[in-house]
């Protein structure tokens, strides 16, 4: 009998251990919960730290657009209240290519100060982009704006364009009856027709139509249409005409020399600036 006690209290003295150890276990994990807490590091801080300080889209009104970048395709979607500055930051993160590297363009260059709705950006809208990385500026020689600069100085040493023999026999024909409206002293976008109502260097009419999507110039006249890849243009000259400074004359240079000039004339003074934009922006950066 006495031996059976024995052994009871042996099994009980036996059990408390393990009761006292899970005990422990628990207190542990709880110690460790608190601590946790006590450090600010719960669940729902977390969130914060992932968004890194970046304005959240929810609820905003959206629109999808396609953005064409140096032969390549991507589909962005953007708050259509965004200005012109928050989607170069949008493609400085899907093409790499900085900000100030970027010349984008919708209907002609597109302001960094106004919002997409303000510029009439819908879905699907087509938004070409040039400009080179800092890699590309540093590996790329400069051919281009050397013969740029030889033209400018050639063109320094002549009297004025409007005045040589070549161009009178176009411009005493007179300006063309169905010339497109000019604004003196402003600056517009590209509009969104073809530039048309003008003439070429034998007198023929002619229309310019700029396909940003495809990144080329058409050239048309009745008998045909010339598709130039812009990147071809080596440069764009340009000059008022006398007596109608409204109007410009406007040659875009195909080749190495002024033998391959391709003179416009009577382009609307307005569109000028846009014109030279949109043809000189792929290779101005280099």
């Amino acid at each position: 009998m006495w031996s059976e006690v024995v052994g009871m209290e042996a099994e009980v003295t036996q059990k408390v251990p393990e009761v006292s150890c899970e005990a422990a276990g628990q207190e542990d994990a709880a110690g460790t919960e608190q601590a946790s807490l006590t450090d600010g590091e719960s669940t729902s801080a977390q969130p914060a730290a992932v968004s890194n300080g970046e304005e959240s889209d929810e609820g905003k009104e959206m629109v999808e657009v396609k953005i064409i970048w140096n032969k390549n395709k991507y589909d962005l979607k953007i708050p259509l209240d965004g200005t012109g500055a928050k989607l170069k930051e949008k493609i400085h993160t899907l093409t790499g290519l900085p900000p100030a590297m970027q010349k984008v363009m919708y209907k002609g260059l597109l302001p960094e100060d106004k919002t997409l709705r303000e510029i009439k950006v819908t879905n699907g809208a087509k938004i070409m982009v040039v400009g080179s990385t800092i890699n590309d500026v540093l590996a790329v020689n400069t051919p281009k704006e050397v013969i740029q600069q030889e033209v400018k100085a050639e063109e320094n040493k002549k009297e004025p364009l409007c005045r040589q023999k070549q161009h009178r026999k176009v411009l005493d024909k007179g300006k063309p009856d169905d010339v497109m409206p000019s604004i003196k002293g402003a600056k517009e976008r590209l509009p969104t027709v073809p530039l048309s109502g003008m003439y070429n260097k034998s007198g023929g009419k002619v229309r310019l139509t700029f396909k940003l999507e495809q990144d080329q110039l058409w050239i048309g006249t009745k008998e045909r249409t010339e598709k130039i890849p812009m990147g071809s243009i080596k440069n764009v000259v340009t000059e008022p005409i006398e007596g109608h400074e409204d109007y410009h004359m406007m040659a875009f240079q195909l080749g190495p020399t002024e033998a391959s000039q391709y003179w416009v004339y009577w382009v609307p003074a307005q569109f000028v600036d846009a014109i030279k934009d949109t043809v000189l922006g792929k290779w101005q950066y280099f």
